[in-house]
């Protein structure tokens, strides 16, 4: 189903071959019982010698966990990647958005840019979701815009990082450069079809990925995704991502 490499542009309607998401009747079902997240709070995360704040968001019977990696300028309050989360948790997918750097660390620039440190915090976010209570043995991904995807790919390389998926939305990957060829976790690459520089950047970038990945194309949408509906039809699109190969299980790769 998800063997290969494509390009497309996304339709709102299901085009022959492509896996359906999780019917949205079915998480509604799933409130209507009293099924709520079995968790929903504010967590601390520690990383080396820095704590971190998040939230942390599980249903009850998760089928995995999306870790968030917000870009630069942004945070775990990002309002994007909070509708995100909100598309994925109705899949049931438990989430986590958790801030990358603290205060200070944010107001140097160069933080910002330190991809392999960036990406280092999204090791510790996801070593220590799995001491969690309930999340052990869930599969694993990550979602990552802007720098934030060059994170999530960075740490989606590194040696037993078992990364069951890696989504980017306005990523640039070209900054995980040195370990793009390293990177075997299912990844899916979408970028708005106004964003040209990005897309390019993208192209260039998914030439590098040696293990399964999709480049897909939002039509009428600029970097952000701020257009009508456009927002919606990525987050459509990383629910899919993410539910098929969570239920496919471990690629046996990164």
């Amino acid at each position: 189903m998800f063997a290969g490499r494509s390009e497309g542009r996304h339709r709102l309607a299901a085009e022959p071959g492509h896996r359906r998401g999780p019917d949205p009747e079915a998480g509604q079902g799933r409130a209507a019982t009293g099924d709520l997240p079995a968790r929903d709070a504010e967590v601390v995360i520690r990383a080396g010698t820095v704590e971190l704040p998040g939230h942390l968001a599980v249903p009850g019977q998760a089928a995995g966990i999306v870790v968030f990696a917000h870009g630069s300028g942004s945070s775990r309050r990002s309002p994007r990647n909070h509708q995100v989360a909100g598309v994925l948790a109705g899949a049931g997918l438990a989430t986590l958005l958790f801030d990358l750097l603290t205060s200070d660390e944010a107001g140097d620039r160069g933080n910002v840019f330190d991809i392999g440190l960036l990406a280092g915090r999204l090791g510790d976010a996801t070593a220590w979701l799995r001491t969690q209570p309930g999340l052990t043995g869930l599969p694993a991904g990550y979602f990552g815009a802007s720098t934030g995807a060059a994170a999530a790919l960075w740490a989606a390389a590194a040696p037993g990082a078992d990364i069951a998926a890696v989504v980017s939305r306005g990523g640039r990957p070209d900054l995980a450069g040195p370990r793009l060829h390293l990177v075997t976790a299912p990844t899916l690459l979408i970028v708005g079809g106004l964003d040209d520089v990005v897309l390019d950047l993208n192209r260039r970038a998914r030439a590098q990925l040696r293990g399964e990945n999709r480049l897909a194309v939002v039509p009428g949408a600029s970097h952000l995704f701020e257009e009508p509906g456009t927002l919606a039809a990525a987050a459509a699109l990383a629910r899919d991502w993410f539910a098929g190969h969570f239920a496919a299980g471990p690629a046996g790769g990164s």
